[in-house]
């Protein structure tokens, strides 16, 4: 390894990071990450915070969980590749896809399809629902509809389907065919309507007239967030995901739910969907799949579903899609094994209990500091912090107090997300509630400082 002054002179010399300028990483070098234990991340110069970010919505297990370690190490030795292509398949991914067909059965999911991560469930998932259409006679079933501020990747149909405008203007025209409904934002919304069960209805209304407009023997699958991660931990009211599966079974079209956050116990319920009482047709999932221990991902397809595909006689069911790294042993091994530990611990407990002592404190934040526009979680470790420059008029705060309050949170202990003019978090869910006490205080240091 290099020494830190090689590291920090090259920092982004030869290396382009993701979500950020080129030109800016090179002026604002990022923060160099070399250890982490626990909860709590160390940089280059030993300066240890809470990873109130959990890598990047991901490290449900936090950064020590050596039963996973140790499923990885023994999985290089005994089978470090190959591949699910051409009719060969491995152990531990058939392990694996039982295992998952047990933790989802409460969503009816049945089968899986294994990706290289989020982005690529997304993916996976847009083109099975227009094949299942396809399949059953409706081969003009081809269109989507989705939420304005939702998150889902970065392909270029996850990115046509994305609800912000960050991640598509540059690279439009994207997928044709993808519509955007208002999102279940009671803070701002086109209606000005604070209410939630009132905004999901106005949202229902929109969409029927959306899918009426558009002919509903076009629409293939409506895709929402159970909770809207990356648009700011969007929190919709309890009414407006099971109104969305109605409008969907109403018009024959399938509900996609993005679980690639929202899964795997950080909602406080092992599922997003789980959580809202809603039963999807397909769900796609990475991140706390193996808690960002190795890059795996996995699209879960509902019974009603994979019956169309098994049983179809047309010969049209074959699916000519997927990746190299599809069914990876390694990922597979470090998946069954994360998916096991989250479930002996409890995770999904300990996240709403958590979350519920993060947001009580955020709301008396919120009580003290007049640019704490808005407050949105309470459902598990998923937290968002709306900052405004003016409280009566909801002006977003100018990004260079933003940095600054980042900035300063960061040096007093604890490792934030800005998305925009929005503080955003989501810690593993092996917090504790002294973990949550030191988040606090380092927000607390950090809005002081603005």
């Amino acid at each position: 390894m290099k020494d830190s002054n090689f590291l920090k002179e090259n920092n982004a010399r030869h290396m382009w990071h993701p979500m950020g300028a080129p030109g800016d990483a090179l002026k604002n070098a990022p923060t160099i990450i070399t250890k982490a234990e626990g909860v709590r991340i160390f940089d280059i110069d030993g300066h240890a915070t809470v990873d109130a970010v959990g890598g990047l919505w991901n490290v449900n297990i936090g950064y020590s969980n050596d039963a996973v370690k140790r499923a990885i190490s023994d999985q290089l030795e005994r089978l470090p590749y190959y591949s699910a292509f051409m009719g060969t398949s491995n152990d531990v991914a058939i392990e694996l896809s039982y295992a998952l067909s047990e933790f989802f059965a409460p969503d009816g999911m049945t089968r899986s399809f294994f990706t290289s991560g989020g982005s690529d469930s997304v993916e996976t998932r847009l083109r099975l629902s227009r094949q299942y259409h396809r399949l059953r006679g409706e081969p003009t079933r081809t269109k989507f509809l989705s939420l304005k501020k939702g998150y889902h990747g970065t392909h270029f149909g996850g990115a046509s389907v994305n609800g912000n405008a960050r991640f598509r203007t540059a690279y439009e025209p994207l997928l044709a065919g993808c519509f955007h409904l208002p999102a279940p934002y009671t803070y701002r919304n086109p209606f000005d309507e604070t209410d939630p069960d009132r905004l999901a209805e106005k949202i229902a209304a929109v969409m029927v007239d959306e899918i009426e407009f558009q002919d509903p023997r076009t629409i293939a699958a409506f895709i929402m967030e159970p909770i809207l991660g990356a648009g700011g931990v969007i929190v919709p009211g309890a009414r407006f995901m099971p109104l969305m599966r109605e409008i969907c079974d109403r018009y024959g079209i399938l509900l996609i739910s993005d679980e690639v956050i929202t899964g795997f116990g950080r909602t406080g319920d092992w599922t997003g969907a789980r959580h809202w009482g809603v039963k999807p047709d397909l769900m796609s999932t990475a991140k706390g799949i193996t808690s960002g221990y190795f890059p795996l991902g996995a699209v879960m397809i509902a019974g009603r579903v994979a019956e169309v595909f098994e049983k179809d006689e047309t010969g049209q069911a074959a699916i000519f899609h997927g990746y190299t790294y599809s069914a990876h042993p390694v990922g597979a091994a470090a998946a069954t094994v994360c998916v096991a530990e989250m479930q002996r611990q409890k995770l999904n407990e300990n996240a709403a209990a958590r979350g519920r002592e993060l947001h009580d404190g955020l709301k008396a934040l919120a009580a003290k500091y007049d640019i704490i526009g808005d407050v949105r979680g309470g459902h598990g470790l998923m937290a968002g912090i709306e900052i405004v420059s003016d409280r009566a008029k909801k002006t977003p705060m100018d990004i260079a107090t933003m940095k600054r309050i980042h900035k300063a949170t960061y040096e007093a202990g604890t490792m934030v997300r800005l998305v925009g003019h929005t503080i955003v978090m989501s810690p593993p869910l092996i917090l504790t509630s002294d973990d949550v006490g030191t988040i606090l205080a380092s927000l607390e240091t950090g809005l002081a400082a603005a």
